[in-house]
């Protein structure tokens, strides 16, 4: 097992420590939303990937969003093929901590799920969030389309005046074409859910600022 460390400076992917060809086994069904957790996605789905610190309370934070399909607790933005959670924490393999969102545009738009992202934690704080330190932790948000990346970009562009009218320093979320996405282990799976966690620890929330994108979430 590997030591956890407060690492800040990414690794390279010569740095990276080597991973495994096998993927991280997960249950087949969302423990919330009742719906497949690792696909085939219904025709006309789309997927994104966003990091905002600890995966447990941004899971959450998505599954509540009304067309969303389905959400997962995942490791994207690094070099390790299929890491482990002491790998990930160990800031050896380069990823973050993400939440992957399988969503219906039909029913809600890519705008409105930036806007829960932007809202729902701290975009100014680098290789942290919180009292979670290390390069885990930072921001991010990984696109499976050139709509999708654009559409991220002028979001981080409007929320940016937002943010510095607060007093907070400029944005560091990493905004990029998702790479691989793995799956992290089965216990991390929807962990504040009322199956499994109900009163587990989140430091996700309202930040009290509002991005001027998507709609906003009434109930």
């Amino acid at each position: 097992m590997f030591l956890r460390f407060k690492k800040l400076d990414l690794v390279t992917e010569e740095q990276a420590i080597p991973g495994r060809p096998i993927p991280m086994q997960v249950a087949d069904r969302h423990v919330v939303l009742g719906t497949s957790l690792t696909g085939p996605w219904p025709a006309g789905a789309e997927v994104a990937v966003f990091g905002m610190g600890c995966f447990w309370g941004a899971e959450r934070i998505f599954w509540r969003l009304p067309g969303v399909i389905s959400t997962s607790a995942g490791y994207a933005g690094g070099f390790t093929e299929n890491p482990t959670y002491e790998e990930v924490c160990s800031g050896l393999t380069g990823h973050t901590e993400v939440v992957q969102v399988v969503y219906d545009p039909a029913k809600i738009s890519f705008e409105t799920i930036l806007k829960a992202f932007w809202e729902n934690h701290d975009p100014t704080q680098g290789m942290r969030q919180g009292n979670d330190v290390g390069t885990q932790y930072r921001s991010a948000i990984y696109t499976t389309n050139d709509a999708q990346l654009a559409t991220a970009i002028a979001s981080r562009e409007a929320f940016a005046p937002v943010v510095a009218q607060a007093g907070l320093g400029d944005i560091t979320t990493e905004i990029g074409p998702l790479k691989r996405y793995y799956y992290a282990e089965d216990y991390h799976q929807q962990y504040l859910s009322d199956a499994k966690n109900p009163n587990g620890y989140c430091n996700h929330g309202p930040n009290g600022l509002s991005c001027p994108i998507g709609v906003a979430r009434t109930a």
